[in-house]
């Protein structure tokens, strides 16, 4: 926790110098680390390299229907990975949608739809007005790019242990119509690690908004990316938004990008079949067919998805050790900083003296040590308390990482003792 009570001059003075040595010291050592995002590392890349072999030659390059996968068609994806994603989401399907190694492609692409042909052929969004997206914060800062780049008015929501203040979401998409959408990561969400509470999730599903157009983005990035041994069950949104009726409002998207190859993966976009449908019409125009050889590689190299999730456990035991290290010297920062715990996702978000945030990535990146800007959290890179910042652990080795951590702990303290002093 924080401290509440304010420091003297001398106490802030000390620590500024103390502070201060300790920063020369470790700026003196020209240290060249990166841990602004939340990047897989070379082992865990490693684990599936069988990718690579599953298909050798033109005599394995069908699927097991008789498609021939070197071949134009199939927009929707393969039949099997269609299945392999179902299985993982617990769907069908004929709702599921399996594009390139991007879901963010398909949200974005689903958004730029919306704006300039409307949701199933409804008004486009460009032509009612300034439409407006509800924004969990902290949050997933391409998300929120993806609003800015289309001119979308993003409103803040602020995040509970339970996921989005509810309340604020339900009087907002009830009172006004050209709300037209929330991003949601339900699971492990970056960059706080919050699992949305059962409670939740049905308030999600029992929505009434005013714009019969809206739509909720239930971006499932970390769905079964556990760090525990324990992967987090909560309520499948799209069965639960069907008992009120509103299975055309939910939009889901996953990907393996943090499962096999992060640039090589396959990804997709699940809704009701009624949706699937209307989102087919598009993509007949829009492409001659996904990497088809890609998805069967993924298909062949996995099988189904019990097995996907066995190899979920192979990351968990390597970046493990990395997000307990970072909380093991996050303790050191007793005092001038809180921190959440997260049992599965990428990153741990981390709230230093207010006013100091961006201070304290300025201080680290002088120092060698990159972190993700100070404010990307939130929409428009603006944390009105510039507080949080966002660790990204996987990345560095554990050598490094201990360095970075350590270049961020002073900066944190130092920073802080700046603040005190100015105030």
């Amino acid at each position: 926790m924080i401290r509440k009570k304010k420091m003297s001059r001398q106490e802030a003075l000390d620590l500024w110098t103390e502070a201060w040595h300790e920063y020369e010291n470790v700026k003196a050592q020209g240290l060249k680390l990166d841990m602004s995002r939340g990047k897989p590392d070379g082992h865990q890349l490693s684990l599936c390299h069988g990718l690579m072999d599953c298909v050798k030659d033109e005599t394995s390059c069908a699927e097991e229907s008789g498609i021939d996968c070197r071949n134009y068609g199939g927009v929707d994806g393969l039949p099997e990975a269609k299945k392999l994603f179902a299985d993982l989401l617990g769907l069908t399907p004929a709702e599921i949608v399996v594009g390139g190694n991007s879901s963010l492609v398909m949200m974005f692409d689903n958004v730029a739809s919306n704006m300039t042909h409307g949701v199933r052929d409804g008004v486009p969004w460009q032509k009612q007005g300034q439409v407006k997206f509800l924004c969990p914060v902290p949050g997933y800062d391409r998300h929120f790019a993806i609003c800015q780049y289309f001119h979308i008015e993003m409103i803040p929501i602020e995040m509970t242990p339970d996921g989005p203040d509810m309340d604020t979401v339900e009087r907002l998409v009830s009172e006004d119509e050209l709300v037209k959408g929330i991003w949601c990561v339900p699971k492990y969400a970056n960059p706080d690690g919050t699992v949305y509470s059962a409670e939740t999730v049905r308030r999600f599903a029992a929505l009434k908004p005013k714009a019969p157009d809206f739509r909720i983005y239930w971006d499932n990035a970390y769905f079964i990316h556990h760090l525990n041994g324990h992967i987090a069950e909560i309520p499948n949104l799209l069965r639960e938004a069907e008992k009120y009726g509103n299975e055309n409002m939910v939009l889901m998207f996953c990907s393996f990008s943090k499962i096999s190859y992060a640039g090589a993966a396959i990804a997709c976009m699940a809704a009701s079949a009624s949706n699937i449908e209307y989102i087919k019409k598009r993509l007949v125009i829009q492409t001659v067919g996904p990497d088809k050889l890609n998805q069967l590689r993924h298909v062949r190299y996995f099988g189904n998805a019990e097995n996907v999730i066995r190899h979920m456990d192979k990351h968990a035991a390597i970046i493990r050790p990395k997000f307990e290290l970072v909380l093991s010297e996050l303790e050191k920062l007793e005092g001038f900083a809180e921190w959440t715990h997260p049992d599965g996702g990428y990153f741990i978000s981390v709230n230093v003296t207010d006013g100091t945030a961006k201070r304290v990535v300025q201080l680290c990146a002088e120092a060698g040590v990159k972190l993700t800007e100070a404010g990307a959290t939130y929409p428009l890179g603006i944390d009105p308390r510039d507080r949080n910042i966002r660790v990204a652990p996987t990345f560095p080795p554990l050598d490094e990482l201990k360095a970075a951590m350590g270049v961020f702990n002073v900066a944190v303290r130092l920073a802080a003792a700046e603040k005190a002093l100015a105030d």
